[in-house]
């Protein structure tokens, strides 16, 4: 009988003592055979805090390969993000010959079983190329953070069914989803290999919504696994820099994906949706945040980067832009109360509805 796949679990620690004694607790009652199991702690340093290395060494890696699977810490010397710590962990993972890599946010915990479910998923569809967990919220267990994601025409991605009571919804065992958070995925490193690692140009933000793209253009399936659950912490945080990183690599994405009639299509309404993200910008006093991006892509430099980046998807791609804008949403709905914006709900949303109910019927490209 084969041997089940191996697995590198990618922690990628950002300051996170205050969870990482959850994280230990929950991975030491995994039920996945350990031995098959490596936690890969990356860790970046934080600008305020410093490096985590010293609190892991003293507090994790004495369980390491004990009640813990065998652990590995890399030490970054810089802040590489989001995608290139998760980077790092997944190249160690490709370098060791392991069959898949789990992205495992700071700031959650998994349940014990979550990691059987994800296997035995991709390994049944050879077209799956990212698995998503359930990601509940913690401590209020009862509720759903994310049961996959939705992907809005303009490059706005948020969670599905987010603040919803997990017994409201009828969850089928595994759904397609438009893409996969980054925060609870099981990703093929075969597939890493195939079509490259996470872009590091993102840094923060819509990686995740970039390499389901990159996925689904080669006509590969995002799907989330509803039995495979992780809890996340999750706090609900913006600031200009968060502003910042969304804005400039929402537009990153729709440049590399898009075909170019479908751009010139939805240039009225994108200048629509800036034009409310500028007024948004104004009253929250980060105007000068929104225009630091529309610096950057004024930038030559810039634009031949992201130009081959949009050559090399352009190239490889053999799914249309109708198919892959087919699971697009025309709304954008935040389920949080702190940024419910009746501007939106009344104006935006019908209008970006309207649009789109037209549009698309023009995209037979």
């Amino acid at each position: 009988m084969a041997l089940a796949p191996k697995v590198a679990i990618v922690y990628l620690s950002f300051h996170s003592e205050p969870y990482l004694d959850d994280v230990v607790s929950a991975l030491k009652k995994i039920t996945y055979a350990k031995d098959l199991v490596e936690l890969v702690i990356v860790d970046n340093p934080h600008p305020i805090f410093g490096s985590s290395v010293r609190f892991i060494e003293e507090t994790i890696m004495p369980f390491s390969g004990k009640e813990l699977p065998h652990v590995t810490l890399l030490p970054q010397e810089k802040n590489l993000g989001f995608s290139g710590g998760n980077n790092a962990g997944m190249n160690w993972a490709i370098q060791h010959g392991f069959d898949y890599v789990y992205l495992h946010n700071d700031d959650g915990f998994v349940a014990a079983s979550f990691l059987e479910p994800l296997v035995e998923a991709m390994e049944a569809d050879p077209s799956i190329g990212a698995a998503q967990s359930l990601v509940m919220l913690y401590p209020e267990t009862n509720l759903i953070n994310t049961s996959g994601n939705s992907f809005h025409y303009l490059g706005i991605g948020y969670c599905n069914n987010f603040r919803v009571r997990k017994d409201d919804v009828k969850l089928t065992p595994i759904a397609a989803t438009s893409y996969a958070s980054g925060a609870a995925v099981l990703l093929r490193t075969s597939f890493l290999k195939d079509y490259g690692l996470w872009d590091e140009d993102f840094f923060l933000y819509h990686e995740d919504i970039e390499y389901s793209l990159r996925l689904k253009s080669v006509g590969k399936r995002i799907v989330t696994v509803t039995s495979s659950v992780f809890y996340h912490k999750y706090t609900f945080g913006r600031n200009a820099e968060k502003l910042y990183y969304i804005e400039r690599n929402r537009l990153g994405v729709l440049l590399m994906f898009y075909k170019w009639p479908t751009l010139l299509l939805l240039v009225p309404i994108a200048l629509f949706w800036e034009f409310g993200v500028v007024i948004f910008a104004l009253r929250t006093g980060w105007l000068r945040t929104k225009l630091r991006t529309y610096g950057y892509w004024l930038s030559f430099q810039h634009w031949g980067r992201w130009l081959q980046k949009r050559a090399h998807i352009q190239k490889r791609r053999t799914v249309s832009d109708r198919r892959l804008l087919h699971d697009a949403v025309s709304r954008v709905t935040f389920n949080e109360a702190s940024i419910d914006n009746p501007m939106l709900r009344y104006v935006g949303n019908p209008l970006m509805a309207a649009y789109w109910a037209i549009v698309q019927h023009f995209i037979f490209w």
